[in-house]
Order: C-alpha cells, then sequence, then structure tokens
C-alpha cells in the first residue's frame, strides 16, 4: 500500500506541477490552447517519475517511449500555433476567450482536467512501476502498436503540413492516410495509448492489466467523442467540400475510401 500510495501521488504531483506551469504560461500569454503543448510535456514527466522509483527496464522503456512520443508531439503542436491565436475548441468549451471568461474558469474546466486525465492516462507507466514485467513479450508487442501510432501521427502531421503549402491544395485535405480517415493523427495517438498500455500494465501481469486499461479507453474515448474528432468536426463540418469528404471517409479507424 505505501508504494501504491508512493508511485500514485508523485505522479498526481509532477502531472500538476506540468500544469500549474502550463495555467501561468497560458495566462501570460492569454491563451488557453498552451495545454495542448504541456499536455505531452506532463506525461513525460510523470513517465520519469515512475521509471526513477523503478528502476526497472520496463519503466525505463516506456519513459522513453513516452517521452519520444511527447517531446515530438509538444515541439510539433507549440511549432504549429505560434503565430496562431486560441484555437477554437478551447473557446467553445469555454464560452469565449481566456480575458472574457478569466483565468478561474480556465483553471476549472481545462487545466484541473487535463491534469486529471494526465494522471488516469499514465495508469500503465504507474502499474510497471508497481508490479514490474511478467510478461516480457507483451512489452515488445506493445512497443509495435506503439510504432503504428507515432508512424500515423508523423506522417498525417507530415502530409496536412505539405497541403497547407500547396498554392494549389483543394478545400479539404484528402491525401495520403487523410483519404483512409478523417483523423490519422488521433487514431495514431489512441495506438500509442493501447501500445504503452500493453507494454506497461498487460506485460505486468493481469491485476496491473485489468487495473490499468482504463487509461487506453478513456483515451480512445476523448479522442473520438470528447476533445478530439467530434468536436473538431463540428467546425470542419461548415468548409465548403467537408461533408463531401466526411460522406467517402472513415471519421476515425483508417478505411478504404468509398467510392463516388
Amino acid at each position: 500500500m505505501t508504494d501504491l500510495l508512493l508511485v500514485a501521488g508523485l505522479a498526481l504531483l509532477a502531472a500538476a506541477v506540468v500544469m500549474t506551469a502550463t495555467a501561468l504560461v497560458a495566462r501570460r500569454v492569454g491563451r488557453v490552447s498552451v495545454v495542448d503543448v504541456g499536455w505531452g510535456l506532463a506525461l513525460v514527466a510523470v513517465a520519469l517519475v515512475c521509471a526513477l522509483l523503478s528502476g526497472s527496464w520496463q519503466s525505463w522503456l516506456l519513459a522513453g517511449l513516452v517521452v519520444a512520443w511527447g517531446g515530438r508531439l509538444s515541439s510539433h503542436i507549440f511549432t504549429r500555433s505560434l503565430g496562431h491565436g486560441e484555437d477554437p475548441r478551447y473557446e467553445e468549451l469555454l464560452g469565449g476567450t481566456l480575458d472574457r471568461v478569466g483565468m478561474a474558469r480556465a483553471v476549472r474546466k481545462v487545466f484541473l482536467v487535463q491534469g486529471a486525465a494526465v494522471w488516469l492516462v499514465s495508469l500503465p507507466l504507474q502499474a510497471a512501476a508497481l508490479a514490474g514485467p511478467e510478461w516480457p513479450w507483451l512489452a515488445w508487442a506493445g512497443v509495435g502498436v506503439w510504432l503504428v501510432g507515432v508512424l500515423f501521427e508523423t506522417v498525417g502531421d507530415a502530409q496536412l503540413a505539405a497541403y497547407k503549402r500547396d498554392p494549389d491544395r483543394g478545400p479539404v485535405m484528402d491525401r495520403g492516410l487523410w483519404s483512409w480517415t478523417r483523423h490519422p493523427n488521433y487514431f495514431g495517438d489512441a495506438c500509442v495509448w493501447w501500445g504503452l498500455w500493453l507494454a506497461g500494465g498487460a506485460a505486468s501481469g493481469w491485476v496491473a492489466g485489468l487495473a490499468s486499461v482504463l487509461s487506453p479507453v478513456a483515451m480512445t474515448i476523448w479522442l473520438v467523442w470528447i476533445t478530439g474528432a467530434r468536436l473538431l468536426e463540428r467546425t470542419m463540418m461548415r468548409r465548403p467540400g467537408y461533408a463531401e469528404y466526411a460522406a467517402r471517409t472513415s471519421m476515425f479507424v483508417p478505411l478504404p475510401p468509398k467510392r463516388a
């Protein structure tokens, strides 16, 4: 019980520290969307705490995977957001810009929720730190699923960036991975967390696996229905040609595009 409280408590503390720092940055720049950068960094902090507490090869493997994923994600979002205003998703969530709604509302509806979410989705990291590897082969299977997710995120982001640079682009991005799924980055993110669950929770035994499976389940639900695809679709459906694109393209899981 002491070890459980120590790992869970320090993981929560690491998430709280990063989210507090992110909230201070948000107040300074006037944009709540900086939390998207802090999200990856908070998970990196939790992964490193778990690895330091455990010292096992499994926890350090997980830390390496999270550092590679979180570092790339935070760097990409930071670079992409330079020179831009607030993300419309956060304006809709808060009911206005940060200047209008105030920092207290942003902390309550965004930063506290994101901090709690970081702790929740890090359950496989905490389980591995507590239990250690019982089925090592599952750890390497998880690395394979994680790699699929990272490839979808990286390739999807690169294809979207190339589309935005193309002066002859159409009104809707429907090339490459985006012709198979309308949200390859969200699908990739879900694969990352199922891979981390396999490598962390499931590889640590059936008890650790069951105790931490809520992490990838919750992450997938958020990515599809709450903070990810569905929320973005409300805005995208207003774009000319997007409804036709949606009719022929899977929303989440990659599938061959439907014929017109």
